[in-house]
């Protein structure tokens, strides 16, 4: 039950954000085992005086498109697991919209699985 957060800076098409999506679902399914219809995620867009980014930080270059991915998902995945997610994203978001692979930049925050409620004030995993 992942909750993604995704940042950038504002001027892309809606085509370009709906591919985004795209491509962060189909790689939690490759990746995760998200089951069908788990999607829970939401864009946000920044003026470029409200977004800021380091541009060689660990030696990675990126540009003004680059693209912050906050994923929260229960703490059950192994590393290569989180490893093969932040592939698969990086791969799937070069290809469409066509982001630099160093601009796919990615946050896996994890949670116990009894911190999730879905709607009506149930502890749905607990």
């Amino acid at each position: 039950m992942p909750l993604v957060h995704i940042s950038l800076r504002a001027g892309k098409p809606e085509a370009y954000r709906q591919a985004i999506f795209d491509g962060v679902y189909q790689a939690l399914q490759d990746t995760f085992d998200v089951p069908e219809d788990d999607q829970f995620m939401a864009i946000t867009e920044h003026e470029a005086a409200n977004f800021r980014y380091g541009k060689s930080y660990l030696d990675v270059a990126r540009s003004d498109d680059v693209v912050y991915i906050q994923i929260t998902a229960n703490n059950t995945r192994s590393t290569e697991q989180k490893k093969a997610l932040f592939k698969r994203l990086a791969d799937l978001l070069s290809e469409q919209p066509g982001i630099r692979r160093e601009d796919v930049f990615i946050n896996l925050v994890e949670v116990a699985k009894e911190n999730w409620s879905l709607g009506n004030g149930i502890a749905h995993y607990a």
